[in-house]
């Protein structure tokens, strides 16, 4: 085989898996489709020793690094189907081109899918956001909202007033129960029963919201949960089992992160309930970790 392993993403879970496989001195190829999750933000936070840097400069930087060790190979292209062959797998891309290794990564991502209200698209990643540890710190001390879009909304808003005044919209879906009211009142979360409807301002920036009933209230930025799904058809091509995260399906995975498909490991947004920069690179270090330890095992036997 060309490869022992095939990492699937070149976000920071897949980066960070490929780099240990590479020191590791094993034959790795990494394929990256060029659309990460987070292309969006203007910069990353709450990433040690990365704090403010661009997403794009990070990855590149990943890449550079990366591309020193003699035993990768970097590739940029999309992968559109999987399959196991035999104890090996088979890996194709868009363009026609197969490659086979004894073991694949799957740093795939997720894709979001936003409410259907009009300016939260365009402006998302800048003050439509979805992690306050990601993002609260620019906005903090402004007017801060948060959409009801699931049922752990009114959770989420009782996190938000330590980085701004604070308003829950319910969106007439999510109705806070007893027990929430309480604790949303005891944190000074407004409720808000009218649904948003439109957000207003200079794009990308956030000046207020319009509501159904027709008034418009000052936000300086909006937090919302995005609902997920699988950014790449593979896990399910090979048969990967899924776990129901709170906002969409997730990869299946062991503490080794193995998924149920022996020799398939995964990493990142894609097999994980908790979505962090951080979180994600921790995950592709084990998941490389664990590769290249189930190759020497293989050997061993």
């Amino acid at each position: 085989m060309s490869f022992e392993a095939i990492v699937i993403g070149g976000n920071f879970a897949g980066l960070s898996a490929a780099m240990q496989l590479a020191r590791a001195r094993r034959r790795v190829l990494l394929v990256d489709a060029g659309a990460p999750r987070n292309r969006f933000s203007e910069a990353s936070h709450g990433f040690l020793g990365q704090d403010g840097q661009t997403p794009a400069a990070i990855m590149w930087e990943g890449k550079r690094q990366l591309s020193l060790y003699p035993t990768i190979t970097i590739r940029q292209g999309k992968v559109v189907r999987a399959r196991r062959d035999g104890d090996a797998f088979i890996v194709g891309t868009e363009d026609g081109g197969e490659e086979r290794a004894a073991r694949i990564v799957l740093a795939t991502g997720v894709s979001d899918t936003l409410p259907e209200i009009p300016g939260l698209k365009e402006r998302w990643g800048r003050s439509a956001l979805h992690c306050p540890y990601c993002h609260g710190f620019e906005v903090s001390g402004g007017k801060l909202g948060v959409l009801a879009n699931h049922p752990h909304s009114a959770q989420s808003a009782m996190m938000i007033p330590d980085w701004g005044a604070t308003t829950f919209f319910t969106q007439a879906l999510f109705e806070p129960d007893e027990e929430q009211l309480v604790k949303l009142s005891a944190r000074g979360v407004r409720i808000e029963r009218s649904p948003v409807v439109e957000l207003l301002g200079d794009n990308p920036k956030l000046e207020a919201v319009r509501l159904a009933d027709g008034r418009v209230v000052p936000l300086d930025a909006v937090f919302v949960a995005p609902k997920t799904a699988m950014a790449s058809p593979v896990a399910e091509q090979l048969g990967c089992a899924f776990d129901d995260g709170p906002f969409g399906p997730i990869i299946c995975i062991g503490d080794n992160k193995e998924t149920t498909i022996r020799g398939v490991f995964a990493a990142g947004d894609a097999a994980s309930a908790m979505h962090n920069a951080t979180l994600a690179s921790a995950s592709g270090v084990l998941a490389g970790v664990h590769c290249h330890q189930s190759l020497v095992m293989q050997s061993a036997a």
